[in-house]
């Protein structure tokens, strides 16, 4: 299996409440691989190569504050994850011209592009529904077979949270700090990857996602990266990663 598709199964539906917009016609195997699951998504006019669009947030910008505040959420969600979404639409038009030309070269050469907005695309629909306000589903603890996970493969819900900070925050640069599923094993693991390379290339289900780009934080939190990722368990949606738990396992 391809990384491209591999990428393209790191959004589990319909958890995510990505359904697509409309159908959308056959595209080349590597681009149909890389984004088979559903995202939110349009067909262009033009050509067969599926257009992609930015997912509403299921709150409002200022709704996870005092954790991060709305300005960030503002620029995180509508400028950033937007550049990513329009990155990937001309990467992957400009991929369905080479295809159309048998032109392998430059199909190869804009993988790179491909994978790094459609992961920032992957990265960021999952990130948005795995944050909750705190007084709608946010923060508190795992509950029911994921706490149970959880407490088997790290020893209590204290010691995975010390781990994942620990990992998470010493990430060189930019990335992700992740919990995942390996469905070869029937069990959890953290893992982090630099910039926006998704966790599903690696093989695991991604149940939840910290990112550690300093857009994400920087105006609130300025370089203390450690206080942002210790504060943003008071709101990550354990109901959300737990839906994705029960979806990984079948």
């Amino acid at each position: 299996m391809s990384q491209l598709t591999r990428l393209g199964r790191s959004i589990i539906s319909p958890i995510t409440n990505l359904a697509p917009a409309v159908s959308t016609t056959v595209v080349s195997p590597l681009v149909a691989g890389a984004f088979a699951d559903p995202m939110h998504y349009t067909t262009s006019a033009s050509t067969s190569t599926p257009a992609y669009t930015l997912p509403d947030l299921p709150y409002d910008y200022g709704a996870l504050e005092p954790v991060i505040s709305g300005e960030i959420m503002k620029l995180h969600h509508s400028k950033h994850h937007q550049t990513y979404v329009t990155n990937l639409n001309q990467a992957l038009e400009k991929y369905h011209a080479a295809e159309q030309k048998k032109d392998v070269a430059e199909m190869i050469a804009l993988q790179s592009a491909i994978k790094f907005n459609g992961g920032g695309h992957v990265n960021h629909s999952i990130f948005w529904t795995n944050l909750a306000p705190k007084n709608k589903e946010g923060g508190g603890n795992p509950s029911g077979e994921l706490a149970k996970a959880i407490s088997d493969t790290f020893g209590s819900y204290d010691k995975f949270v010390e781990k994942f900070n620990a990992q998470t925050i010493a990430i060189q640069g930019s990335g992700w700090g992740w919990l995942g599923y390996d469905k070869s094993t029937g069990r959890l693991q953290i893992s982090t990857q630099q910039n926006q390379d998704p966790l599903s290339i690696t093989g695991l289900v991604p149940l939840l996602g910290v990112d550690v780009w300093e857009h994400a934080y920087y105006l609130q939190y300025k370089n203390v990266r450690a206080d942002y990722v210790k504060a943003i368990w008071g709101i990550v949606n354990w109901k959300n990663v737990e839906e994705r738990f029960a979806a990984a396992k079948k």
